[in-house]
């Protein structure tokens, strides 16, 4: 079913809207504004304190060279084409539940998952994504697999659901879907089964890697669970009743595994958290922080060992340098919500305005923001990563051409690797020590899919080199 309905319309008014909001000043630092669409214009669709957005996710078409931003809004799901991120356009809308506070977004192959957690009555979509830019078509829109779910995430072939409320009623803190058939999920399990309400009596997020999950249980802390081949749960780590402890919200994992970052949401004003999570029957604190006395955060997001990008509500998107882990050290922000906030001097007791969350992955290097009043931002952090340490090598290291472009990134089995030239070129993959993984030679340029699978967890460099130039990008392996 295509959702594609009065497109024309709203992107005649979007010229004027998107020409407006982007002549708004918004303070930052090392990171810049690209382009900014604020599509969802009617007031009666808006939720709590003006909500028009909530959490947001991007995708790579890979076939077609395009990149969107999803974006779960108070009354659907949009999805806009940033291929040309200084004029972002809607390419289709898909409807929801209105006067959402929540709608959380994940992707897996050209499948978007999309749940809400307001009241009912609600429903859970899957949407296929294959005929963008054109459309999307809606797989399913109803209550057959949940009605309700707080937050999603997709590992490998799995999808997991926090907070899962059934058609019946019935709730799980945790419920977990094969997604061998992407359109067709199947569920495995509900955490519940296996792990007393005791222990888990709700999963606010989840960050899974290879079935090991580090579920965010609100005020229950953080519980580390492992997915096991007979499909039951087991904890196999905990960390709860730590200095500062508030509503574990969100974390995520660096690329080693060494760390965990995580934000504590209520109340406000609490500091992120790194921890060192080598061994799980002793989680150690790293690090307790934050950029501002008042700010709360949100969301954080790892895009390699030593750069976290972290949504912080009122405050806006800040970059860290967490290279050593001890010591983070701020080196970018853009402030998404001038309306409130450190940069203002006043957060008028709205704590809970502004950033929501982003995206920082595309192999454009482009961030998609969310900003829950503001609309979705496409930004440009780059500035703030080159001025991290040189221990990781980004400074001397990574370059940008639009011309080279490579994905998955992080992978784990194989990247499909693209380079446009007409002249002979070498390719080659060096670990951040200098040694030389792989070395290629090709002929009129690259368009190559490559094995890594056997290259170990951590973060390496692709160097593409012909008598004209020579380029640099980041690769992150992630098993």
């Amino acid at each position: 079913m295509c959702m594609k309905k009065n497109l024309q319309i709203i992107l005649i008014l979007l010229v004027f809207f998107t020409a407006t909001v982007k002549s708004q000043t918004y303070a930052s630092q090392n990171i810049s504004l690209v382009g900014l669409i604020n599509p969802n214009t009617n007031p009666s669709n808006y939720g709590v304190d003006n909500r028009k957005y909530s959490g947001c996710w991007a995708w790579h078409q890979a076939n077609k060279g395009k990149e969107y931003a999803i974006s779960g809004s108070s009354h659907g799901t949009y999805f806009i084409d940033i291929t040309s991120p200084g004029t972002p356009t809607i390419s289709d809308f898909v409807s929801g539940k209105s006067n959402c506070t929540w709608r959380e977004i994940k992707t897996f192959q050209n499948y978007c998952y999309v749940a809400s957690d307001d009241g009912t009555p609600n429903t859970f979509q899957i949407i296929d994504m294959q005929y963008l830019p054109d459309s999307v078509h809606v797989v399913h829109n109803g209550i057959k697999y949940m009605e309700r779910g707080h937050t999603l995430w997709v590992d490998k072939d799995k999808l997991y659901v926090g907070s899962t409320t059934y058609s019946t009623g019935a709730f799980s803190s945790m419920s977990i879907w094969s997604l061998a058939t992407p359109s067709v999920p199947v569920k495995l399990r509900d955490v519940n089964q296996d792990i007393s309400n005791s222990v888990i009596n709700g999963v606010h997020d989840m960050y899974v890697l290879n079935d090991t999950c580090y579920a965010s249980c609100g005020y229950g802390g953080l519980i580390v669970l492992k997915f096991n081949a007979n499909n039951t749960f087991s904890q196999i780590g905990s960390y709860t009743g730590y200095a500062q402890a508030g509503y574990n919200h969100s974390s995520y994992l660096t690329p080693d595994r060494k760390h965990l970052i995580f934000c504590d949401e209520i109340p406000v004003g609490l500091p992120m958290q790194i921890v060192n999570v080598q061994n799980l029957s002793n989680i150690q604190n790293v690090s307790t922080f934050k950029p501002y006395a008042a700010t709360t955060s949100h969301n954080p997001y790892l895009i390699s060992n030593s750069i976290a990008v972290v949504s912080c509500y009122q405050d806006g998107l800040i970059v860290y340098n967490i290279s050593n882990p001890a010591t983070p050290t701020l080196t970018g922000f853009f402030d998404t919500h001038p309306q409130g906030g450190h940069n203002v001097g006043n957060y008028f007791g709205n704590d809970y305005r502004g950033n929501w969350g982003a995206y920082p992955w595309l192999p454009s290097g482009n961030i998609v923001a969310n900003d829950m009043q503001n609309g979705i931002f496409i930004l440009n952090a780059n500035a703030s990563y080159t001025t991290t340490s040189n221990t990781v090598g980004l400074k001397e290291k990574e370059s940008l051409d639009e011309n080279f472009m490579f994905y998955p990134n992080p992978a784990n089995d194989a990247i499909a690797v693209h380079y446009k030239s007409n002249l002979s070129c070498s390719l080659k993959i060096e670990n951040i020590n200098g040694s030389i993984s792989r070395e290629y030679v090709f002929e009129n340029g690259i368009n190559h899919r490559l094995l890594v699978n056997d290259l170990a967890d951590g973060i390496y460099f692709l160097t593409v080199h012909s008598t004209q130039k020579s380029i640099t990008k980041k690769l992150i392996i992630q098993h």
